[in-house]
């Protein structure tokens, strides 16, 4: 028999009026033509376009004239190759110009979904039983290209969720390259990426043990130089650099709300998307609170697991996860050391749920097998769905199944609080099985969740809904942990 759940009846759904102003590019030759055409406009021409387009567009982005006066500075090369000086330009010139090179992107128009949730650093000013929670989500726009984007929310003493209400606008961060990069470790993780071997090897050689942004970005402009005539060693040094761009600090200004704040994809190898943030409130040895995500960067082929290192919110660090055990997705940190070393859930093979330990946080290696899909629901795959909670029986691990139809189901682990190789409970039977308008949406018969939270004795599973919208649900803790108990032992004694 299936434990009782509570499913809330909080729904989120995806809103195709949150939008942000991003460059458009759509080609050199069309933008050569576009930006001569306008610098032929006269003085008069050029306000009576861009007046109304920034009174419109003021109310839909915190600073307009801001985004268009980047987008504009984005095009040097275009202004150099026009023999155009850009501080000549007018003020007016210049937004009317970021204009032709702007368009708005919805991020959220297709879905909503796989969420996470973690305390949220700030629980001044509550109540006996109340907590303030921040919730992450996958947002999916057009091109199902996937970003990161934030709720701030409130569970009351009987654990109702309460969404806050979004702020006005969008804002996407600005981004920072100020990395400085370990040869052997970046030039491993370039294999990876499946770059030419031959063109690594040339770049290695020119670089010292460790090295900044700006010198790799030198010397593969001064080969670019050399090799112009030959397309595809171009595109092997252009991937270098985007390898490159995977490792960035992206900061928010202090005056938005968290609902503002999206990460967006930068690099090509996250053009696709950035899928499945797993954040986790971590607590250092010497009791500093730091928040870390993991996530999958994809670019249509590749997939690069990374992670996220936040104290406010408001500064990212993104770094590359390394090693054999990083080489898929799933990948869910624990909260906490254990024995001295960080600990990663992981499933390397596509299919099972793996363990690793590493006293690195961002070099996984040696995963050892877990748990494999054993039971009628988890046939076809098993994985993590967020960090395990700690509790005083062990590990709690929320887990997702795939069984017959392709339908995903979320399922309950328990592991030993010592050694976390050990799995000392596991329900037999689903805890959440998608059911009525839960099977209905992108990807039908899906229930999928990124991170739980325990609070006033449950368990608070945020989960999507078929990859569209995303709901909660409690389970009592107590209950939960003596079922995975007994499971175990009815496990053990069919074994025998």
């Amino acid at each position: 028999m299936r434990l009782k759940i509570n499913r809330k009846s909080t729904q989120i759904f995806p809103d195709s009026k949150r939008v942000i102003a991003r460059f458009f590019f759509n080609g050199e030759e069309r933008a050569l033509e576009v930006m001569s055409k306008v610098l032929a406009f006269s003085d008069e021409r050029v306000f009576a376009i861009v007046s109304p387009i920034l009174q419109e567009y003021s109310k839909r982005h915190r600073n307009i004239t801001k985004i268009l006066s980047r987008h504009c500075n984005k095009l040097k090369k275009q202004f150099a190759k026009l023999e155009i000086n850009m501080d000549d330009l007018s003020l007016y010139q210049k937004l009317l110009i970021g204009a032709y090179f702007t368009h708005e992107y919805s991020i959220e128009s297709a879905a909503f979904f796989n969420p996470s949730i973690i305390e949220d650093p700030d629980q001044t000013d509550l109540v006996e039983g109340e907590k303030r929670i921040i919730i992450s989500f996958r947002a999916v726009g057009e091109g199902h290209i996937s970003s990161i984007v934030f709720r701030r929310a409130m569970l009351d003493a009987e654990n109702n969720i309460t969404v806050l209400q979004v702020g006005n606008y969008v804002d996407e961060a600005d981004v920072i390259k100020n990395a400085i990069y370990n040869k052997k470790i970046f030039f491993k993780k370039a294999t990876y990426a499946k770059i030419n071997p031959s063109v690594l090897h040339e770049i290695e050689e020119k670089l010292d043990d460790r090295f900044e942004y700006s010198v790799l970005s030198g010397i593969i402009k001064d080969s670019k130089a050399l090799e112009k005539e030959n397309p595809d060693k171009l595109m092997e040094y252009n991937k270098i650099l985007w390898l490159s761009e995977t490792y960035h600090t992206i900061t928010f200004s202090k005056d938005t709300d968290i609902s503002d704040r999206v990460i967006f994809p930068i690099s090509e190898f996250e053009r696709k998307g950035i899928e499945d943030a797993r954040f986790v409130k971590f607590i250092e040895d010497d009791g500093t609170v730091v928040y870390y995500a993991t996530y999958t960067a994809y670019d249509g082929s590749i997939i690069i697991p990374k992670l996220v290192r936040t104290e406010d919110f408001y500064e990212f660090r993104v770094i590359p996860l390394y090693g054999d055990g990083a080489q898929n997705k799933n990948l869910a940190l624990f909260p906490r050391k254990i024995n001295g070393n960080y600990v990663m859930m992981s499933r390397i093979d596509g299919y099972n749920n793996y363990l690793m330990f590493s006293d690195k946080i961002n070099v996984w290696k040696e995963p050892i097998l877990l748990n494999q899909h054993k039971n009628w629901w988890e046939l076809v795959q098993v994985g993590n769905c967020g960090s395990p909670l700690e509790t005083e029986k062990g590990w709690l691990l929320v887990t997702h199944g795939v069984g017959a139809m392709r339908r995903y189901c979320i399922g309950i682990s328990l592991l030993d609080l010592e050694d976390p190789t050990k799995e000392i409970g596991h329900l037999q039977e689903p805890l959440i099985i998608p059911t009525g308008d839960e099977r209905e949406g992108y990807v039908p018969n899906v229930v999928y969740s990124c991170g739980s939270i325990i609070h006033n004795g449950e368990l608070v599973i945020p989960y999507g809904l078929s990859d569209y919208s995303s709901s909660f649900a409690t389970v009592n803790l107590e209950l939960l942990l003596n079922r995975l108990l007994e499971d175990k032992k009815l496990e053990e004694a069919a074994i025998n």
